[in-house]
């Protein structure tokens, strides 16, 4: 063994290992020979089961990681000259190394916000210049469903977002990576606020949730169809470098995932452990939250070295270190015991 199996911390739901239940699906995978390139057993039953969530005319096109989703999703939407409106703390913007606009050519328009979440008025700050030859053009939208700031869009600011963006003849996609944390804190199916709310394309998240390492590309609505989307994605995925050709195995995860109700159970333990923490300290003097927690992420302020003293026992990331700001992420393996101890340490460190 090269490291503890009992260890785990609060750093990120990318630290956690993979469900049981996907690495059987994994292993049911593996046996025989399957065509490659994703003409499989597995592949075909993904489509499936993706229509089963968002609809009959939903198309999944397997990816490796979240960044690639993204950047191939935003690609397909935009032609070179195009553009995307994002919250400023968006993923693509802060946390995929330039990839959109170095590897995807797509020119980022960031706006401010002060939950991470976008509304009509603040995509206007940015959705303008149409016919300008000189700004790239503003084209389609992306909204990040749960943000990173750990909030939630319900439905109907979703499907106020989908008009307003539509009426100006943009697109609208939604970075999904999790997106099931996200349906089981607002108690909906997986369509309500995506197919449903008028989204468009949708980066389909798994490996936060449970999975090795899977995601997907979703093309939900009849608007990117006619747009050729989905034959633009064919040859974009290949491109991109995110063309597996033992797709078997990325797709075998995504239906463990969603072909029952694994995402769910998953997603509904990391969001009790979250609202569990918070309670555990939201007593301890000194200690406040920069935002609700309302899937599976924590957001405190912690009085000054309390962090540092923390992270003696518990790996977990300063989110704003000049506000004294930390993020405590919580997934699927996530224990109570480890909820509490954590709490224990704050509150010691905290001299509370």
């Amino acid at each position: 063994m090269l490291h503890d199996a009992d260890l785990r911390g609060f750093a990120s739901d990318n630290y956690s290992g993979v469900h049981p239940e996907v690495l059987d699906a994994i292993a049911a995978a593996n046996g025989g020979h399957q065509t490659a390139y994703g003409a499989d057993a597995f592949t075909a039953r993904l489509q499936e089961v993706v229509r089963e969530h968002f609809g009959e005319a939903a198309e999944a096109f397997p990816v490796f990681n979240g960044t690639g989703a993204n950047v191939l999703a935003l690609q397909a939407l935009l032609p070179r000259w195009g553009a995307v409106v994002s919250a400023k703390t968006a993923h693509i913007n802060v946390d995929e190394g330039g990839a959109p606009e170095r590897v995807g050519g797509i020119k980022l328009l960031t706006v401010p916000t002060p939950d991470g979440k976008l509304t009509p008025e603040l995509i206007d700050l940015e959705a303008w210049g149409w016919g300008d030859e000189h700004r790239a053009q503003p084209l389609a939208v992306s909204i990040t469903q749960s943000t990173e700031l750990g909030t939630l869009y319900t439905a109907d600011e979703i499907r106020a977002i989908a008009d307003h963006v539509h009426a100006r003849g943009m697109l609208l996609h939604m970075d999904g990576a999790r997106l099931a944390n996200a349906a089981v804190a607002l108690d909906t199916p997986l369509r309500a606020f995506t197919t449903d709310a008028g989204v468009d394309i949708l980066s389909l998240g798994g490996t936060k949730n449970g999975a090795m390492g899977a995601e997907a590309v979703v093309v939900l609505s009849a608007r990117a169809s006619e747009q050729r989307v989905g034959e633009a994605l064919v040859y974009l995925r290949k491109l991109n470098m995110q063309l597996a050709s033992k797709m078997r195995f990325i797709s075998a995860q995504l239906v463990a995932l969603y072909d029952g109700d694994l995402w769910r159970r998953n997603a509904e333990h990391a969001n009790a452990m979250a609202a569990r923490l918070r309670a555990a300290v939201e007593d301890v003097p000194g200690v406040s939250f920069a935002y609700p927690t309302q899937s599976n992420g924590v957001f405190a302020r912690l009085p000054e070295g309390v962090a540092d003293r923390v992270r003696e026992r518990f790996f977990f990331y300063d989110w704003d270190r000049a506000a004294r700001e930390v993020r405590w992420m919580c997934t699927w393996d996530t224990t109570e015991d480890d909820v509490d101890a954590l709490a224990r340490a704050v509150r010691e460190a905290a001299g509370a």
